[in-house]
């Protein structure tokens, strides 16, 4: 196998759990998966994991509370998936926006030779 030179990202346990507890509401692993900027067979890695986890606790599957029992937490400020997801987007913003400098640079030396100007 070829090496990679990336750099392997590491998420603490509670993010990976936020996630869980999202696709448990009632949303779809695409839908946080493009919220956090991540592959979809990662956050279903992470599903799995987390059923794996409540089976040894508890000694079977914990059964999924249905949308109206389960309560939100309290946060006082955002979530890690929040702030993933806000990173996410800012990552994509700024490359957009780098493009877009790299692109009218281009275009100010073409038209200043066409002006004769440098």
């Amino acid at each position: 196998m070829a090496e990679s030179n990336k750099q392997r990202r590491l998420f603490p346990e509670a993010f990976k759990l936020e996630a869980v507890a999202a696709i448990r509401g009632g949303r779809s692993v695409s839908a946080v998966a493009a919220e956090l900027g991540l592959p979809d067979r990662l956050v279903r890695t992470w599903l799995r994991w987390a059923e794996g986890r409540t089976a040894t606790e508890s000694g079977a599957p914990a059964p999924t509370p249905p949308k109206e029992q389960a309560a939100p937490a309290r946060r006082v400020g955002p979530s890690p998936a929040d702030q993933a997801a806000e990173i996410g987007r800012l990552r994509r913003e700024l490359d957009r926006v780098r493009m877009e400098r790299d692109i009218l640079g281009k275009a100010a030396l073409i038209f200043g030779r066409a002006t004769g100007r440098r």
